[in-house]
């Protein structure tokens, strides 16, 4: 049995034995705030609970390294409308010690997609094309200063509200403890 029919037939065990009910909440944080983390395996369950998060707290938005790169990309939409149309009135980036995007080269992310079939073409195209492959694939050197990166990009932002407070942490993905790096209350 593949993943998808594993996934499908747990699904439909799921919902005929009404196991969905302890999760039914509505599409407003309960704690009213937003959190960008990183998509780490390791964090799945860890970090709702070091947060002490419950289903229906907190929109939970992941990506490679909770890097916020652009002011105006989809991430930063989504803070956005978490804040304006969801309720939601504080931010948490939150990253994590050890992150597969410390240090990762973007020249050998490029080298993986030559090895599983993306053409040379494909890649050339895009570079010439004004697509900066290298930034575009590029993590950070030093997680404190990713966080706060990410955090004074939230805190400019010009279409934040004013006075919401932008929170930067790390968490320890063995442990769940954390570190605070930007204390939003404190500008």
């Amino acid at each position: 049995m593949n993943n998808l029919e594993k996934i499908l037939n747990h699904n439909k065990a799921f919902v005929e034995n009404k196991e969905y009910e302890q999760f039914l909440t509505d599409k407003f944080p309960n704690r009213k705030i937003v959190v960008v983390t990183c998509m780490d395996t390791r964090l799945v369950e860890l970090l709702p609970k070091a947060l002490n998060l419950k289903n229906g707290d907190a929109k939970i938005i992941k990506n490679a390294g909770a890097i916020i790169t652009q002011p105006f990309g989809n991430i930063m939409r989504s803070v956005l409308v978490a804040l304006y149309e969801l309720k939601a009135d504080e931010v948490f980036i939150i990253a994590h010690h050890g992150c597969g995007m410390t240090g990762i080269d973007p020249e050998t992310v490029v080298g993986h997609m030559l090895e599983r079939g993306i053409s040379e073409q494909t890649i050339n195209t895009l570079r010439h094309s004004g697509v900066d492959l290298n930034r575009w694939l590029t993590g950070f050197d030093n997680l404190r200063d990713s966080v706060e990166k990410s955090v004074s990009i939230v805190r400019n932002h010009p279409l934040l509200p004013p006075n919401t407070p932008v929170h930067g942490l790390a968490i320890h993905p063995d442990t769940g403890a954390l570190d605070l790096i930007v204390d939003g209350y404190q500008k």
